[in-house]
């Protein structure tokens, strides 16, 4: 990467002494998944590399972004009832089938791991930092069956925003706790919108645009999903954090120390909200999909660094290099003098392409950021990040056997986190604790 490097020595030494923990309680995850996981997996080669099981299922959600994009750039082809959703049935099919292969792969890419001899905190990186970018992009292919008519872009912004704030916080308590707490709704989220996918080819996407006093289908979306995090996330995650303070088991930062992680998440829905509101061309409701994509490329650069943070016990950024070209834009595209100042408003178009050139950057910046990160890592371990350069273990076969017939409600270990923990680091099992009893 040249003379910028994105890790500092204090991270790589973290990095080193780094051992994974989580504790997970989804009967979903660990009942049915992880034993058909484990089942799955043996059929893997062994000479394939976890992450390129991990890169492969990221992928199936850009080719869903790409593919309904094409058919449905705004989000209005379910808007006209009579003419009904203009997107062809077989592409809700493979929008389902490439989740299930999202879902499945990014359950399977620790246990490659655990089973090749390769753990390693590169994986569980490389894992979450890619799912931080598909917590963007899974969201926008629900918002096509309901059109702009029953979810306008204004409500979308807080889907997508109630998307980052569950994933967000998961990773905020493991910076506090030094625990990953596995979330129920993670599971149940991706069975939710394969299922909604496979409902759109079998019945036709029209049945998301019924309504009955007003009250429609995409309402119904709305309440199930932020309801649920506040019902099933939010207060255990407020609680697991409050008894590892108590009961002296977590990182015992100081309260501002503590609550750092938010400011950077917090500045971001700020900025995004006023150029949402404020635009003086009101470009939210002219180029969604590109600000979903502005908006998910920079948070997926804070969830990222947070995760850097976290693994290797370092101080986490207060604030996010990419916001600053993000406040100057937003700066000028919401200054309410123009015509007074410069005897003539905003356009539209020279808004919208400083919007593109903007996503064009973040995309790239926070690209770079990845590829470096990713690089430095497999240099300071001497590995390759899609491809296996040391031995199996004698007995990773051993221990896999040993996980498949040893599986516990709680205290799971690596191996057997859910998906959006299964990190490839290597790991002990995690002791249940207090931490975790209301999980």
């Amino acid at each position: 990467m040249g003379c910028m490097r994105y890790l500092s020595d204090a991270h790589l030494r973290g990095f080193e002494r780094y051992k994974y923990s989580s504790i997970d309680t989804s009967f979903l995850s660990v009942y049915v998944m992880h034993p058909f996981w484990n089942y799955c997996v043996k059929f893997v080669p062994k000479w394939l590399a976890p992450n390129v099981l991990t890169f492969v299922g990221f992928l199936m959600t850009v080719i869903n972004f790409i593919l309904i994009a094409h058919y449905d750039w705004r989000f209005e082809a379910a808007n006209d009832l009579e003419k009904g959703n203009t997107v062809p049935a077989w592409v809700w099919t493979v929008a389902a089938i490439n989740i299930l292969i999202y879902y499945n792969l990014d359950g399977m890419d620790g246990k490659q791991a655990r089973r090749t001899g390769t753990s390693g905190p590169l994986g569980e990186l490389f894992d979450h930092g890619l799912d931080s970018y598909s917590a963007a992009l899974i969201p926008i292919y629900i918002f096509s069956l309901f059109g702009t008519a029953d979810l306008p872009p204004i409500r979308m912004f807080f889907v997508i925003w109630n998307v980052f704030l569950n994933f967000y916080l998961t990773h905020v308590e493991k910076y506090n706790t030094g625990v990953m707490f596995l979330p129920w709704g993670y599971d149940f989220t991706m069975w939710g919108v394969s299922g909604m996918l496979f409902v759109a080819t079998v019945f036709g996407p029209g049945i998301y645009r019924f309504s009955m006093y007003g009250f429609t289908v995409a309402n119904v979306f709305e309440v199930v999903l932020i309801g649920s995090g506040m019902v099933s996330s939010h207060p255990i995650i407020a609680r697991n954090i409050y008894l590892s303070y108590k009961n002296k088991t977590g990182k015992m930062r100081p309260m501002w120390e503590m609550l750092r992680p938010f400011f950077a998440f917090l500045w971001l829905f700020v900025i995004t909200l006023i150029w949402s509101f404020f635009s003086r061309n009101d470009v939210i409701n002219h180029s969604p999909r590109i600000l979903w994509i502005l908006y998910g490329t920079i948070f997926s650069n804070i969830a990222c660094r947070l995760i850097v943070a976290q693994m290797s016990d370092t101080r986490c950024d207060g604030f996010n290099v990419l916001m600053w070209p993000l406040a100057a834009t937003v700066a000028v595209c919401c200054f309410p003098y123009y015509e007074t100042v410069f005897e003539t408003d905003l356009p539209l178009d020279i808004e919208l392409w400083i919007l593109y050139g903007l996503t064009i950057f973040s995309t790239l910046a926070h690209w770079h950021y990845g590829f470096g990160v990713v690089s430095e890592m497999c240099d300071h371990f001497h590995i390759r990040c899609f491809k296996i350069t040391k031995p199996s273990t004698a007995n990773a076969e051993q221990e896999l056997q040993e996980v498949q017939v040893e599986v516990e409600p709680v205290g799971v270990d690596e191996a057997e986190a859910k998906p959006e923990a299964e990190a490839e680091a290597d790991t002990e099992p995690a002791k249940p604790t207090e931490n975790g009893e209301g999980v």
